[in-house]
């Protein structure tokens, strides 16, 4: 269901957390936070906003974030919007050696990081990930870290895109 951008500036705080609570993964209160700069003239103003929100956090605030995403390719519980970015590059349907190879690459990610692996799969094929995955298994925790909150706030660019009505 979407939901118009004059409807969204017009809500109380609440419905508005409500509403945005979950484009930053299981951390409302990016949204709550983002509020206050209402009304908001585009999508992208208002994604603008709930960035600079998110880069103001503290960096155990922003590794929460981070790991509250869950890794690529699992059977585990996500969000509904972790569900369909994950299905659309065909994560869901991964084959048992595809499985076997995302599990491994997610846990020497995890090991190094001690965070999952964050992409903006609307952007990639599995191909493409794995590729990712190598190489970014090189960086150091800083860049890695980094890394995950740029495309933390790709997902939620994406994630408003389909959200909200123009």
């Amino acid at each position: 269901m979407q939901i118009s951008l004059k409807d969204l500036n017009q809500m109380d705080q609440a419905h508005f957390t409500h509403v945005l609570g979950e484009i930053f993964e299981h951390t409302p209160a990016i949204a709550h936070q983002t509020w206050s700069d209402c009304p908001f003239a585009t999508i992208e103003a208002l994604h603008q906003a709930m960035v600079a929100v998110m880069q103001t956090l503290s960096k155990e605030a922003q590794l929460s974030l981070i790991r509250a995403h869950p890794d690529l390719g699992t059977q585990a519980k996500m969000t509904d919007s972790s569900v369909q970015e994950q299905a659309g590059a065909g994560l869901d349907q991964l084959s048992p050696e595809e499985f076997t190879t995302f599990e491994a690459l997610n846990q020497a990610y995890r090991d190094q990081f001690q965070f999952p692996f964050i992409v903006a799969v609307k952007e990639h094929t599995k191909a493409s990930i794995l590729a990712a995955f190598r190489q970014r298994l090189t960086h150091d925790f800083d860049t890695e870290r980094r890394t995950a909150l740029t495309e933390i706030a790709k997902i939620a660019g994406y994630r408003l895109a389909a959200l909200i009505a123009n």
